[in-house]
């Protein structure tokens, strides 16, 4: 006996039979029963989902000669007879694929003119018609709005986003859904009772999850897997066979997480790449697995969960040991891997180190031993060269040397012990300890680092940086130095707000002088700078005023002389005058063959 594959042997014959597509099938049967029909559908969808089986299926209703009450071909009749046994004359199949010219098309419009020997319709079912030329479509246009009344079309295609939308409008078009785990496990069970053959339903949901919403595919990959489990299809056997990652290797990933158990987690990985899965494959499936475990939380997303009852179960177990804000992180953690896996260079490495962060999400801040949350040292030195002050730390550093000078000034006598023991005994008072250079260095700079906090300012007008500009004292007239304004000014320009950049670009160019003291009088280089200047030289007042602790503070501005102005020099110029200034350039760029850009 000839053997047939099941995606042809258990090929749907009627509306009934047909699987996950029970709203089509019941717009298409009160269609026939109605007698209201179209001159032309479109069925479009996934790949394997019924398409070309509902197109059949419908011609043969068509031209039944009894249809049943529901709509469907009676099977009886000599128009059924002879569609069963592929003689009928009134249904046409045309594979757009290999006949997409015009000159095909204008042959189909040909037959369209005869009528139907037998039956009420001639129906021409076009497969993948998106492949027709655009040549072809429009040949088609005329035809297709406005055919015989004998002749119905029906279309069918894969990617309904190529066809032009002068065809979609002339058409009924009914999209097919994706087959659900359930109803592919469903039906491959009873095919398989048909067979003879014993499943697991972990299997088949093995299957089902591998075909991706398509039966045909389904049906094929079950006839794969009896084969080689020879009449038993177990789980096993099936992940063996088809090479799928084990489930179980994402259930206990997420296990070993919860416990913080990051080695495990790094053996487990190393196995299944040994076993030739990619990592890639391991992160895409985890997320898969992490997703599932957050829907199996709550019983209004539980339906979500496209898995056999089995699995359902144990990924509700699982659920409850999770706390919804690690599945987050890991969600989140697992989908930033998954986005940067293909640029990596170091792939391994890179599906490591999520699982390691993954493994550190229940950890607790003091696990590292320190008692301490770590901080990151970026921010760390951040804030300390952004927010020392010059001038206020100074006392504190000044303090610091004191104390590390007497500590060296006392060390030789500390160092002899005999000569502390004997003025210790001589002094009838106890002498107070010491602090050591490494407490008394510390405690120096923990004390710059406590009085150079920054403190949380409000946008006042009137500095250029938002600062408050009565936040100086009305006594405060401390002294600074040409160094201390220099410091000051560039640190201003910095925090300039953004719609000041471009003067503060320029100012950063120009050297504010102490003329004489408080006084303070800034050059510009040209006269639009100078203009520009003028119209923040209060700002600029207020700004000084308060970071260098002087109200005393003046601004004058002064337009440069022409011999003053610099002149602006291209890159080589600058290059060359390094070389004049420091022959040692020209000898270093000989040495190593440099040629000038």
């Amino acid at each position: 006996m000839e053997y047939i594959v099941s995606a042809r042997k258990y090929r749907p014959t009627s509306f009934d039979t047909v699987v996950g597509q029970q709203a089509l099938t019941t717009t298409l049967k009160n269609a026939v029963s109605s007698g209201k029909l179209a001159h032309a559908y479109l069925f479009c969808g996934p790949r394997g989902v019924g398409k070309t089986t509902c197109a059949r299926i419908f011609a043969k209703a068509i031209n039944c000669m009894s249809p049943t009450a529901n709509g469907e071909a009676c099977g009886q009749c000599e128009s059924c007879q002879a569609f069963n046994e592929q003689r009928s004359f009134n249904i046409f199949e045309l594979d757009a694929a290999s006949n997409n010219s015009v000159e095909h098309i204008k042959t189909l419009m040909e037959q369209t003119r005869i009528p139907p020997q037998v039956g009420k319709y001639k129906v021409f079912i076009i497969d993948e018609v998106h492949m027709l030329s655009t040549a072809a479509f429009n040949a088609f246009l005329k035809t297709l709005e406005e055919p015989p009344a004998h002749v119905i079309f029906i279309l069918a295609t894969t990617e309904k986003h190529k066809i032009l939308p002068t065809i979609l409008s002339r058409c009924q078009i009914y999209d097919f859904e994706r087959m659900t785990v359930r109803d592919t496990i469903n039906h491959l069970k009873q095919v398989a009772e048909k067979e003879g053959i014993t499943v697991e339903e972990e299997a088949l949901a093995v299957i089902a999850e591998k075909a991706d919403g398509g039966m045909r595919d389904a049906l094929s990959i079950f006839d794969q897997a009896a084969s080689f489990c020879q009449g038993n299809i177990t789980y096993r056997k099936v992940i063996e066979d088809l090479n799928v990652l084990d489930a179980d290797n994402y259930f206990r990933i997420v296990d070993l997480a919860l416990e913080n158990k990051a080695m495990d987690i790094m053996v487990l990985l190393n196995n299944v790449i040994n076993k030739g899965f990619d990592g890639g494959l391991l992160i895409q499936g985890l997320a898969k697995h992490v997703r599932n475990v957050l829907m199996a939380r709550d019983p209004q997303t539980l339906p979500l969960l496209e898995v056999s009852d089995q699995q359902r179960e144990r990924y509700q177990q699982q659920a409850q040991k999770c706390q919804i804000p690690f599945l987050y992180q890991a969600l989140r953690l697992i989908n930033q891997c998954d986005i940067n896996y293909r640029q990596s260079s170091n792939k391994r490495l890179l599906v490591e180190l999520t699982l390691i962060e993954i493994a550190q999400i229940t950890q607790p801040d003091d696990a590292v031993g320190s008692g301490r949350k770590p901080r990151r040292l970026k921010s760390l030195f951040k804030q300390l060269t952004s927010t020392v002050q010059p001038q206020k730390a100074a006392p504190q550093v000044a303090a610091a040397e004191r104390v590390v000078s007497t500590e060296s000034s006392v060390s030789s006598s500390s160092s002899d012990p005999r000569s502390s023991r004997d003025s210790s005994s001589s002094s009838s008072t106890p002498t107070p300890k010491r602090p050591t250079l490494k407490s008394a260095v510390s405690m120096s700079f923990k004390n710059i680092l406590e009085k150079s906090k920054p403190k949380k300012m409000t946008i006042i007008p009137g500095t250029l940086d938002g600062s408050d500009p009565n936040a100086t004292a009305k006594d405060e007239e401390h002294p600074f130095t040409q160094q201390d304004l220099e410091l000051q000014w560039m640190l201003m320009c910095n925090r300039m707000p953004q719609k000041l950049s471009g003067i503060a670009t320029r100012m950063k160019n120009m050297n504010p002088v102490i003329t004489e003291f408080p006084n303070v009088e800034v050059t510009a280089d040209n006269q639009v700078a100078y203009d520009q200047l003028e119209q923040i030289k209060g700002s600029i007042a207020a700004t000084l005023k308060t970071y260098l602790h002087n109200k005393s503070i003046t601004v004058s501005l002064r337009l440069a002389d022409k011999e003053e102005v610099a002149p602006i020099l291209s890159r080589r110029e600058q290059y060359e005058l390094m070389e004049k200034e420091n022959p040692s350039i020209a000898k270093l760029r000989e040495l190593l063959s440099l040629e000038l850009a």
